[in-house]
């Protein structure tokens, strides 16, 4: 599901388009997978090292850093994708820099293979790959949401091209290892009212989708003007 970041009345019924299926995917499409469990987290469930129940359950990169940067995106979101071509490089810079706290969501709005898409970066993270996995992903997202493409066989392979080979990252997709985190995710997103992806929030507060999102300066200005160094 996606927002532009524009106001053009095409890009508008884009959106209410894509909020619906989406909507309508979280109910339907992830129930294939794994019960949905409404606004409901499940405190039980298994999350990944990097983690943070206390950050809604995101993965947690420099947790000590400044500024905070929360990213709320679905795999199969093609605004993401968008999103990821413009800022996903200088953001993996600011990562292993230790420039900024970066926390990511992956959601799961638009259907199974946005849950398989998420757990399976969850079990990159586990092996110190998810920056890797998570750039292969929207370079290989398919143009037809649900389409396929992201079967477990296929997610296996695609972590295979960047050394994800190991038994334990095979058996973490093909189990769905962290599908309860992922239904953590969702919650924590639906308590938040984060109804669009991307999402982004710097320092608590929401980017101006129509200066800030698809244009690298305005991004970084952004951050610049919330403390980045």
């Amino acid at each position: 599901m996606a927002a532009k970041p524009t106001k053009s009345s095409g890009q508008k019924d884009n959106f209410t388009r894509n909020l619906v299926i989406g909507m309508v995917a979280l109910v339907v499409g992830v129930g294939v997978i794994f019960s949905v469990t409404g606004n409901q987290t499940k405190v039980s469930s298994k999350i990944p090292t990097i983690a943070s129940e206390a950050e809604g359950y995101g993965l947690v990169f420099n947790p000590s850093a400044m500024p905070v940067i929360d990213i709320w995106e679905d795999f199969q979101c093609p605004v993401c994708r968008s999103f990821e071509s413009v800022v996903g490089s200088y953001l993996s810079q600011l990562v292993k820099e230790n420039k900024a706290k970066v926390i990511y969501h992956p959601l799961s709005f638009i259907g199974p293979e946005s849950v398989r898409a998420a757990n399976a970066a969850a079990c990159a993270a586990e092996e110190s790959k998810f920056d890797e996995f998570h750039t292969l992903l929207y370079k290989t997202q398919s143009t037809t949401e649900n389409s396929g493409l992201w079967s477990n066989d296929n997610l296996v392979g695609l972590g295979a091209t960047v050394g994800l080979t190991s038994d334990s990252f095979k058996k973490c997709v093909n189990d769905g290892g962290f599908l309860g985190w992922v239904n953590n995710i969702a919650a924590d997103g639906a308590k938040k009212n984060v109804n669009s992806t991307p999402t982004v929030f710097v320092n608590g507060k929401e980017i101006d989708r129509n200066t800030q999102y698809m244009d690298l300066n305005g991004f970084t200005a952004a951050l610049v003007a919330a403390g980045l160094k």
